[in-house]
């Protein structure tokens, strides 16, 4: 019985090393060589200290930064640990009465803006992290913020655009303006308490 086991066990231990340690450490070793800043996740460091990362959304709520989309993430959102979607379907009246609330606090915090409110500033996305808005969402917040700042809005509306991120090789996705990137460039041109 052991003689027909053996072949068995010894290739369930080889696919075991192979797949479970050999190939993971391969890939992170090729990952850290070619690619170290995005295999440690994009971190951003200020005075020595990580401050965030430029793949995951962290909650902006003073009114002198831009808001990152909404996250159903986690008890609070933004939660790496309980990344997820809302599941609601799109008859649910539960998604229908969330999004009526947070177009009206979209109104109330974005006063100047008269326009369609951007999808991405009501919606959540699947994984309730994305670090990204649309450009749309980004210039319909720049006269709250430049109000905030004490600055003209058509300066607000030039940051903006200098931060808008391409599709991806020219052709896939839409362009993008990460939130972080934006808020650090903010803090870089017009710190608080000037």
């Amino acid at each position: 019985m052991f003689k027909e086991l053996k072949p068995a066990i010894l290739m369930t231990i080889f696919f075991t090393v192979l797949t479970g340690l050999i190939y993971p450490l391969a890939i992170t070793g090729i990952c850290q060589l070619a690619f170290p800043h995005a295999a440690n996740g994009s971190l951003v460091e200020r005075n020595g200290n990580v401050i965030g990362s430029r793949l995951i959304a962290q909650p902006f709520t003073k009114a002198e930064y831009f808001h990152p989309r909404a996250s159903a993430s986690g008890d609070k959102g933004y939660d790496a640990t309980s990344s997820g979607g809302t599941n609601l379907a799109a008859t649910n009246p539960a998604l229908a009465e969330r999004l009526k609330k947070d177009a009206t606090a979209f109104r109330k915090e974005n006063p100047e803006f008269t326009g369609p409110i951007p999808a991405d500033a009501i919606t959540t996305s699947a994984s309730g992290l994305d670090p990204d808005i649309s450009p749309a969402n980004a210039l319909a917040q720049a006269a709250r913020v430049a109000a905030a700042r004490h600055m003209p809005v058509e300066q607000m509306n030039e940051l903006v655009r200098l931060h808008i991120n391409g599709r991806a090789l020219g052709f896939i996705g839409e362009p993008t303006v990460n939130v972080l990137d934006l808020n650090l460039a903010l803090d870089a041109t017009v710190p608080m308490g000037r």
